[in-house]
């Protein structure tokens, strides 16, 4: 009798792997098909927008609005092969994170400039609630961005339009801990830790319909882990919301720590003359603040035919470049600065809330010195413009115009 119970709970636990087994078969064959309509989507605006470059005069409305949906296209595809090497490199154990000091407000500020646009396009209301006390991470910040982007993405794919996302940040003891919480579909008891596997969201009709590959939450998990810190999802049921909680490690004594850093960066700065192009007003105005409270000579436009205007009459020491910029992006006003002979030793460095490695051989390639991600940290800009100028290094000669 025992032989035979063995050999049927044998017979059953056989039955189950394989079943398993033809299931995750299953979810990879709907991955690879949702991949190739992912990649193929892409396609169809690329290919008609050379149509329309070759049937219109070079200087007309419709090449330049087929140029700026061939970018738009190209950079969604970019992002998407970028993810899944990512998700790849971490299986593998081969991506490296550039850790240094970082607060948790800039982390934030990174992400949310990330994820606004699919917030505003579906016109949720996101409401950021941050402590008063500063948070310090020892944290790669570009990663740790992509982490709470992927999260406000998450919440605002899966939020009905005009919905309601909350990101809260604050400390817990050794910990600091970020909620994302939104009043969108939410999730089933049973799905709450599937939701993080790799091929388990593409079972679902609505993503679909959303568009993605659903690997996002699969790069928040293995992120987060890379930083010592855990992830999970919450939620009272379909129709009721989800909630996703990260903790991570704070750093001791943050306050002490991020005076000492910001004096730093400040103190015996060579004073140089700087042009900031933005076509954010708001952003260029706080920035350029900071680096004229620091004793610079700094002047900004607005966008890059400006930029480059202003960049042959000031002749500046640096240029801080926007890349996404209207009439002219930051890329090829900076591939027309170093056409000229003035341009080619100057400093440019690309501003961007885009982080991946092909966004900054886009930037190296344009002739960018350096790519830093939105919020810039003023220490870290600090050290890169002196880095690049060099200590020695003379201010540029007066020359006409301002801004």
């Amino acid at each position: 009798m025992r032989t035979v119970s063995r050999y049927t709970t044998v017979a059953y636990e056989r039955l189950r792997l394989v079943r398993e087994l033809r299931d995750a078969d299953r979810k990879k064959d709907d991955f690879i098909a949702l991949l190739a309509h992912e990649l193929r989507n892409p396609l169809a605006p690329l290919r008609n927008g050379l149509h329309v470059m070759r049937l219109a005069s070079p200087d007309s409305p419709a090449v330049a609005k087929a140029r700026a949906i061939m970018e738009r296209q190209l950079s969604h595809m970019v992002r998407l092969i970028d993810d899944l090497l990512d998700v790849s490199r971490i299986s593998l154990n081969k991506l490296q994170l550039r850790r240094a000091r970082v607060p948790l407000a800039d982390v934030v500020a990174s992400a949310v400039e990330t994820a606004r646009p699919g917030i505003d396009s579906a016109e949720h209301h996101l409401e950021v609630v941050l402590p008063a006390e500063p948070i310090l991470l020892d944290a790669d910040l570009t990663r740790l961005s992509q982490v709470l982007a992927n999260l406000l993405t998450n919440a605002a794919k899966y939020t009905p339009r005009r919905g309601q996302i909350t990101l809260r940040a604050e400390r817990r003891g050794e910990e600091a801990v970020v909620c994302v919480e939104d009043n969108g579909i939410g999730l089933h008891a049973d799905s709450l830790q599937r939701v993080f596997d790799l091929f388990s969201q593409v079972d679902h009709g609505f993503e679909r319909s959303t568009g993605g590959l659903g690997i996002g939450l699969a790069l928040v998990r293995g992120l987060t882990e890379m930083h010592g810190g855990s992830v999970r999802a919450e939620s009272d049921g379909p129709g009721l919301g989800s909630r996703f909680v990260v903790r991570l490690p704070a750093v001791a004594g943050a306050a002490e720590e991020l005076a000492q850093i910001t004096a730093a960066s400040v103190l015996d700065a060579p004073k140089r003359r700087i042009l900031v192009a933005d076509d954010n007003r708001d952003a260029v105005e706080l920035l350029a603040t900071m680096l004229r409270l620091s004793g610079n000579d700094v002047h900004t436009a607005s966008d890059g035919e400006e930029a480059v205007t202003l960049a042959e009459q000031l002749r500046p020491d640096v240029v801080l470049m926007d890349v996404g910029m209207p009439r002219l992006n930051g890329l090829d006003a900076t591939r027309r600065i170093r056409e000229q002979d003035w341009g080619k030793r100057l400093v440019v460095i690309a501003l961007t809330g885009w982080g991946q490695e092909a966004d900054r051989r886009l930037s190296r390639e344009a002739g960018c010195d350096d790519h830093l991600v939105k919020p810039v940290d003023f220490a870290e800009l600090s050290r890169v413009v002196s880095e690049l100028c060099g200590r020695s290094q003379e201010p540029a000669p007066t020359a006409g115009g301002t801004s």
